[in-house]
C-alpha cells in the first residue's frame, strides 16, 4: 500500500486538516515574532503585549518581505521593510506617509496553547478539539517537552508503529501478545487499547501481571493522523507520552515528544511529578530506541497484510475518512484539484489565442 494521488495516508502532498504543533511556548516570549514553516506554508508567529500567540501568513502583501523580520506592536505586527502594520485579524491598519491604510489583508490562522506547545489549526474554522490524553481530559496537567526528532518517512508511517502488534515481540522482545480494540472518539480521534492479559510462558509478565486487575494497560490515541498519545503502566500509576508530528518536505517527519502527568499540588506533589516524568522518559526511550533505524530506511508498502496488521488497516481507514489538505496551499483536496483544472484550462485558452 503505497502513496497515491487519491489516498491521504502516506501521501507526501496531503495532510489532514487539524491542529499541529508549530513552536514551543517557551520559544515565543511576549513581543517576539518567529518564522515557522508548517506543511509547506511560511508563517510569522508572534506573541502580543497581551500575551496571546497569533499566526499570520509570512509575506507582506506590499512587496513580499517576511513579517518575522518585523516587530510586534500591541496585538499586531509591523513589517520591517516599509513599516506597514497589520492587526490581530491581519488587516492593514497603518502605512507611513498615508492618511488612511489601504484595504489589504494578510491571512491569519487560529492558534491555541496546551502542554507547553503552540498549536495551529490549518483549516478556515475549527470546531474540533486540541489533541489531549483521554484519561486526563478533565485534569490540569504538567508537561515536559522531552525531545525533537526527525524521521525519514511520513508521519502516518511513524504513527502506526505504536499499534504494530507483532513488532512488540520481534523488535522489543516483549513476551506478551498484544490484541487491540479500537474506538473512534470523533471523526478526528481514534483509540486502540490492548485487550489481553497473556504472558503465561513469561516469568516477567507473571510478576508484573499482579499489578493489573485485567489486561496490561496500553492505549494509543491518534489525533488528525499525526499526533498520538500513549498511556501505559500498572493500574495504580499510568505514564502518558505524546508524540506531536508534522509532515515536512519530501514526505518526511519532524516531531516533538511530550511527557505528561496530572498536576499534583504542593512541594510533595511537585517532587512526585518529577519522578513520574523521569520514569515516563525512561519508558519512552526504551520503546523508541529499537525503532529508530527502521524509520530512517523504511519504504512503506503494505502489500501483504496479515491478521496481526488489523489495527494498522483500521487506522489507515480512519485517516482516509478525514478531510485532506494540500501541501503548501492548504486547500482542501477537492479545491486543489479544481484550482489545477482551472489553471490548465486558462493555459490552454491562452495557447489557442496565440
Amino acid at each position: 500500500m503505497t502513496a497515491s494521488l487519491d489516498r491521504t495516508f502516506n501521501n507526501p502532498h496531503l495532510f489532514i486538516e487539524g491542529w499541529y504543533w508549530a513552536i514551543t511556548s517557551k520559544e515565543l516570549p511576549i513581543n517576539q515574532v518567529k518564522p515557522v514553516k508548517l506543511m509547506g506554508r511560511d508563517l510569522a508567529i508572534y506573541r502580543g503585549k497581551d500575551g496571546i500567540a497569533r499566526a499570520i501568513d509570512a509575506y507582506c502583501p506590499h512587496m513580499g518581505a517576511h513579517l518575522a523580520e518585523g516587530k510586534v506592536e500591541g496585538d499586531g505586527i509591523r513589517c520591517f521593510f516599509h513599516n506597514w502594520k497589520f492587526d490581530s485579524c491581519g488587516n492593514c491598519v497603518d502605512i507611513p506617509g498615508l492618511d488612511k491604510a489601504l484595504p489589504v489583508k494578510n491571512k491569519t490562522w487560529l492558534v491555541a496553547e496546551k502542554y507547553g506547545i503552540i498549536w495551529l489549526w490549518t483549516g478556515e474554522k475549527s470546531h474540533q478539539l486540541l489533541p489531549f490524553v483521554p484519561e486526563l481530559e478533565n485534569d490540569e496537567c504538567e508537561a515536559i517537552i522531552s525531545a525533537y526528532f526527525t524521521k525519514n518517512c511520513h508521519p502516518n508511517v511513524v504513527m502506526i508503529n505504536a499499534i504494530d502488534a507483532q513488532h512488540f515481540n520481534t523488535v522489543h522482545n516483549l513476551p506478551l501478545k498484544i490484541v487491540f480494540a479500537k474506538q473512534e472518539l470523533n471523526q478526528n480521534a481514534i483509540t486502540f487499547s490492548n485487550t489481553t492479559r497473556g504472558g503465561e510462558d513469561s516469568w516477567l509478565i507473571k510478576i508484573i501481571r499482579h499489578l493489573y486487575q485485567k489486561q496490561v494497560t496500553y492505549t494509543m490515541c491518534y489525533w488528525y493522523g499525526s499526533t498520538g498519545t500513549v498511556t501505559l503502566g500498572p493500574d495504580f500509576l499510568h505514564f502518558h507520552i505524546m508524540f506531536a508530528l508534522r509532515l515536512i518536505e519530501g514526505g518526511k517527519t519532524e516531531g516533538r515528544t511530550l511527557l505528561i502527568t496530572k498536576k499534583r499540588r504542593g512541594i510533595i506533589g511537585w517532587l512526585f511529578n518529577r519522578i513520574i516524568l523521569l520514569l515516563t522518559q525512561i519508558v519512552g526511550n526504551y520503546f523508541a530506541k529499537g525503532d529508530t533505524q527502521v524509520f530512517q530506511t523504511i519504504k512503506f508498502n503494505l502489500q501483504t497484510p496479515t491478521q496481526e496488521d488489523k489495527s494498522i488497516l483500521q487506522f489507515i481507514q480512519h485517516v482516509e475518512k478525514q478531510q485532506a489538505l494540500s501541501w503548501g496551499s492548504w486547500l482542501r483536496k477537492e479545491e486543489e484539484i479544481g484550482s489545477r483544472e482551472e489553471g490548465t484550462s486558462k493555459k490552454v485558452k491562452s495557447n489557442l489565442a496565440v
